[in-house]
């Protein structure tokens, strides 16, 4: 028994058939709105009948999650939260990505910052003119200020200071 029953107005059904036959549109968007179309039930009934066969349109296929899942190769836990999304938010909304809650995770804290402008200003290692920042990096892991650090997390710090070595502003 399916708790979340998907039934498409017909504005709903020709936006979402639009959608998966457009050539230009996002692949995850074009195979939701499928989903969608497949697990259509139609119009709601009313004294037995449904209301497309008054009104004179056709239901939707009504399709099980497993096989909507089988045709178009997704997991079935992916037809079930569409589901209940497009009965939440709408059809079309639930097409639509959620966006992340999740803050990215500093690589450097305040401390560690500091003492990667401090290194950069610092004189560079025996045999170098000065530091790259690939040898930053490695001296910060070497330093044990941090676990592991790539060059690009040391250009982005360096950049945001204007400590960058060899511009015009460091000296």
């Amino acid at each position: 028994m399916k708790t979340y029953r998907v039934r498409l107005t017909d504005e709903e059904r020709r936006a979402l058939e639009a959608l998966a036959t457009k050539g230009r549109v996002a692949a995850r968007k074009a195979t939701h709105a499928r989903i969608l179309l497949k697990a259509d039930e139609g119009p709601e009934r009313v004294d037995g009948e449904q209301q497309g066969e008054v009104a004179g349109t056709a239901g939707g296929p009504a399709w099980t999650d497993a096989r909507i899942a089988e045709a178009l190769e997704v997991g079935v836990n992916t037809v079930q939260r569409l589901r209940k999304r497009c009965l939440e938010e709408g059809a079309l909304a639930a097409l639509a990505r959620r966006p992340s809650t999740a803050a990215p995770r500093r690589k450097l804290d305040g401390r560690a910052e500091a003492q990667l402008i401090a290194l950069s200003c610092g004189v560079a290692p025996d045999g170098r003119e000065g530091w790259s920042l690939r040898l930053l990096a490695e001296q910060m892991v070497e330093l044990e200020y941090v676990d592991a650090l790539s060059h690009e997390t040391v250009r982005r710090v360096l950049k945001k200071t204007s400590s960058s070595p060899g511009s015009a502003s460091s000296g």
